[in-house]
């Protein structure tokens, strides 16, 4: 179990490191640019409030930060974690004239915080690339304040079928793709791979429940391509 978790972490900090520096371009082209709304969905079901803290776990280049910085404006303490050197550096510079926003280079599994400490944990599709998912969630529920809010946002199963056809022929083409704008097939490989082989809308709100958090639901986004999870720490 231990290698399998080693060898996992190996092969997502590959992956990442790979496609670090045309990251967002990347998620425009495998969405067609749909991962911006479905960003702006997370925020809207979160109703972050002034002064609210915030821990965006897996921040990648900062979308989520950004976007909750926009909404509540300088009062809120934001705190991204990313463990890939690489894209920890390009998500820190990409939001460096944001001064209430700190960053920290640190895996989901074993965040440097204090129990009880924020109000909003956030995982936008890193949920899925995490090497021991029941450990990221229960450190999620740990560093959360009684009454905080676990929002995660990741790729999940369709619910239409010509939609899902669709995807899957489409999804076929992405490793080329990514072949063209990184110069490299493999990481989108993996991604497709990872996407396919994840849990259910039921199943992801099952293992929400089981370790810690109640009144867990979801929503479907783009009938099921993402789904919005969200469970609270009571």
């Amino acid at each position: 179990m231990k290698n399998t978790i080693q060898d996992k972490r190996k092969l997502v900090n590959s992956v990442f490191t790979t496609a670090s520096k045309k990251y967002d371009l990347m998620n425009d082209l495998m969405s067609l640019g749909i991962h911006r709304i479905w960003k702006n969905r997370l925020l809207d079901w979160m109703n972050p409030q002034p002064g609210n803290n915030i821990i965006d776990v897996a921040s990648g280049t900062g979308n989520i930060a950004e976007l909750f910085i926009k909404r509540v404006g300088i009062t809120a303490n934001v705190v991204c974690v990313e463990p890939n050197e690489e894209m920890y550096h390009y998500g820190k510079l990409n939001l460096k004239k944001f001064k209430n926003i700190k960053w920290f280079k640190d895996s989901a599994e074993k965040l440097p915080f204090k129990k009880d400490t924020f109000d909003f944990y956030t995982i936008s599709y890193g949920i899925r690339n995490v090497s021991d998912i029941n450990r990221t969630i229960k450190e999620a529920f740990r560093v959360l304040k009684p009454g905080g809010r676990f929002m995660c946002l990741e790729f999940s199963k369709i619910d239409n079928e010509l939609i899902n056809l669709f995807y899957k022929n489409y999804a076929k083409v992405i490793p080329f793709v990514g072949k063209y704008v990184v110069g490299s097939s493999k990481p989108y490989e993996y991604l497709i791979e990872s996407i396919d082989k994840f849990y259910n809308q039921e199943q992801l709100s099952e293992l929400i429940s089981r370790n810690g958090f109640s009144n867990v639901e979801y929503r479907n986004l783009s009938n099921g391509i993402s789904a919005v999870h969200s469970g609270w720490k009571i």
